[in-house]
């Protein structure tokens, strides 16, 4: 199993920088460890826990042959998402949510199926005998398809679950996950409702070394799980405590809210 969580990773990627005092949800009051400069400082001693118990359910769910669909379409989590869901073997979306995507999974299917069939052809070498025109048109709806779809066209049935960054941009995904009764787990900033989240992940969802360190540990999890499904082990995973206290960490660093990273007092 991978080392626990500590505080100190967190803090050097940002993680703790939440978002203007006025602009926040009130129901992420417990998560916040106090205010420095009118921005919301998140308690990373809560999020390194809540962090490991996101992990131990992924670790079970992927243990006992379940999938992850890691779900993030903001610029800064397009390629953290792509890189560590492709790392761990799992599916994702990293550009646009397909509305219906798990409520009408068939229709969805059918548009894979589609896609599919059209790489089938070229594949073939059939677009050789097309003109040229025919065969560009082709070849970029191909492309549409894939940039679309591509990384989810071997998800043959629903996801059992959903890592998500940044909740309040991906609300369509959320509304879909609980209509079907897939559980979410997602990084939750302090504009976000925690509520609507199964395993919440208190932490910024706008810093890229944030979003990569937490996507890297999501991942780490589901290979773990995967390690488990292999070896034959079962039983609940033990949670491992933050190896770093949250007070003494942030209190040993100057908060510099208009950039990512903490400075060394």
């Amino acid at each position: 199993m991978a080392d626990p969580i500590s505080v100190k990773q967190l803090l050097e990627a940002g993680a703790h920088f939440g978002h203007q005092t006025g602009h926040w949800h009130p129901r992420m009051k417990s998560f916040i460890y106090t205010q420095r400069n009118g921005i919301h400082i998140i308690d990373l001693e809560q999020t390194a826990i809540m962090l490991e118990k996101a992990c131990s359910f992924v670790r079970e769910l992927v243990g006992s042959g379940g999938n992850i669909l890691f779900v993030g379409t903001k610029r800064q989590a397009h390629e953290a998402i792509e890189e560590e869901a492709k790392r761990c073997g799992m599916y994702f979306v990293n550009q646009r949510w397909l509305g219906g995507m798990l409520t009408n999974f068939s229709t969805i299917q059918s548009r894979i199926d589609y896609l599919v069939r059209l790489e089938d052809r070229k594949d073939r070498g059939e677009l050789d005998y097309m003109t040229k025109k025919e065969k560009l048109k082709i070849e970029k709806e191909i492309a549409r398809l894939n940039k679309l779809m591509g990384g989810f066209k071997e998800m043959i049935d629903l996801p059992g679950a959903l890592f998500i960054v940044d909740p309040t941009k991906e609300s369509i995904a959320i509304a879909e996950a609980r209509k079907v009764g897939i559980p979410i787990v997602a990084m939750v900033d302090t504009d976000c409702n925690p509520l609507n989240i199964d395993y919440p992940i208190p932490s910024n969802d706008d810093a890229i070394k944030a979003i990569r360190l937490v996507c890297g540990i999501i991942s780490d999890a589901v290979l773990e799980g995967k390690m488990m499904k292999e070896t034959g082990e079962a039983g609940p995973i033990e949670e491992q405590p933050a190896s770093v206290e949250a007070t003494e960490a942030v209190e040993s660093y100057i908060f510099s809210p208009e950039g990512d990273e903490p400075i060394a007092s």
